[in-house]
């Protein structure tokens, strides 16, 4: 039976102590402060990506499933900020393969952050922080940890801070982000709300919400709006950046700009015929896309609402 299933009763050792004691090294978010609607957010391991300076800054994340698709990004470049390494047919955030991770890396331009999955991952500490450590070797500059085998907030703190200590010694600029699944109530997972408080607990940059089961469903047929500001609100509260995905489409930019989301992530979106498994990502669908984005943006900055 799978972890989410029932409630896992971890007994104390003088492992997990460890584990749960504060873990002291400065998060990035800390560093840059917590962001808001009137602010231009600078990350500082972006480098030279283009920040698009406006009042309302939302980055754009794209999932490719491997590098063919990685350069089929490139060539959009100017029009995304992080390429994202996933395995769709692992999961909502299953994770490729180290090497993948390092071709992508390479196969994009140098000024694009890489972020990757780490998977939906079980409750175990100890092999969520070695699959993480295994991704910021490879390249990654964001590593996303699917909590889709913690049940409890305290499942969920134990493994992120193993996977912020696994990281930030390696590499103290990269940047983790706690992932949760807005379809939580399907897979018997930690309440998607949880996640920034969380985050903020294991010394992680960011808090992010998916959804779990990829069966046409979308992130605000299980969270709506209301509850994605909330959400929105306690990262930015705790100084973390916020994440959406799940199924976004263009008709979703409205309310995810007005409600202050920092990255939103997308494939199918961006995919041939909308599919995010059998369609392939396409330029002139990610231009577009981002079109979109800065439509919202520049109509949400005069306070206009923009009509889809």
């Amino acid at each position: 039976m799978h972890g989410g299933a029932h409630r896992i009763m971890s007994v104390p050792s003088r492992t997990s102590r460890e584990l749960r004691a504060p873990y002291r090294r400065p998060r990035a978010a800390e560093r840059m402060g917590a962001p808001h609607v009137n602010q231009v957010i600078r990350i500082p391991v972006l480098g030279q990506v283009d920040m698009r300076r406006k009042e309302l800054m939302m980055l754009l994340l794209i999932s490719p499933d491997g590098v063919e698709e990685a350069l089929d990004c490139a060539k959009a470049a100017e029009h995304l900020d992080i390429v994202d390494v996933k395995k769709p047919d692992e999961g909502s955030l299953g994770a490729n393969f180290p090497w993948v991770i390092r071709e992508i890396r390479d196969a994009v331009p140098a000024d694009k952050p890489v972020s990757a999955t780490v998977g939906d991952v079980p409750y175990k500490p100890g092999t969520v922080a070695q699959a993480a450590l295994g991704a910021v070797v490879s390249g990654a500059t964001y590593i996303k940890v699917g909590l889709y085998g913690c049940t409890t907030p305290e499942q969920g703190v134990e493994v992120m801070r193993a996977v912020v200590r696994a990281v930030k010694d390696h590499r103290p600029e990269a940047l983790v982000v706690a992932s949760g699944y807005a379809d939580a109530h399907r897979i018997g997972c930690v309440n998607p709300l949880a996640l920034p408080d969380i985050a903020a607990r294991a010394g992680a940059d960011a808090a992010m919400l998916d959804t779990a089961i990829k069966d046409g469903t979308r992130l605000f047929d299980h969270v709506p709006p209301d509850s994605c500001a909330e959400f929105v609100r306690r990262a930015h509260a705790y100084g973390l950046l916020a994440a959406l995905a799940g199924s976004v489409k263009q008709d979703d930019l409205g309310p995810l700009t007005r409600i202050g989301t920092d990255i939103v992530g997308v494939r199918g979106a961006v995919c041939a015929g909308g599919d995010r498994n059998a369609g392939r990502i396409q330029p002139h669908l990610v231009a577009a896309f981002r079109a979109e984005m800065d439509r919202q943006a520049r109509e949400h900055a005069v306070g206009t609402p923009a009509v889809n």
